[in-house]
């Protein structure tokens, strides 16, 4: 079972967060249906750089524009099954990890699980009471 030291917690959630849980999930928050991985400018650029692209090039070949914001596009792995085009699906990790986007580093913590520890709780192994 997981310490108590290695657990995670946010204010407002009646959940915590086993980081470490991670390496046994198989990419569980990275991979399912289809949605939106949102990217903020200074995102683009940090994983632009960390992949040695400039900006333009990045943007043609990982993101696509909704309205007036950007997601990183998806790869379809199965019939219903997506996943983000960093997820390297052999090695069930990011290959961006150290510049994810935020949208990325709060999870499990986002709102439409605040109240919803149910929910979080089928998508993430790492979440405990």
């Amino acid at each position: 079972m997981f310490e108590e030291s290695d657990l995670l917690s946010k204010d407002g959630y009646d959940y915590k967060f086993t980081p470490s849980a991670c390496a046994s999930c198989g990419g569980a928050c990275c991979t399912g249906e289809s949605g939106y991985i949102w990217a903020k400018y200074k995102e683009i650029e940090e994983m632009a750089n960390f992949l040695e692209l400039t900006i333009e090039e990045f943007a043609t070949i990982y993101l696509k524009k909704v309205k007036h914001r950007y997601s990183i596009i998806e790869k379809k792995i199965d019939i219903d099954n997506y996943a983000c085009i960093f997820f390297d699906t052999t090695k069930k990790m990011c290959k961006i990890y150290p510049v994810r986007p935020m949208q990325c580093r709060t999870f499990p913590f986002w709102e439409v699980f605040k109240n919803d520890k149910e929910e979080v709780k089928k998508e993430c192994l790492g979440i405990q009471d």
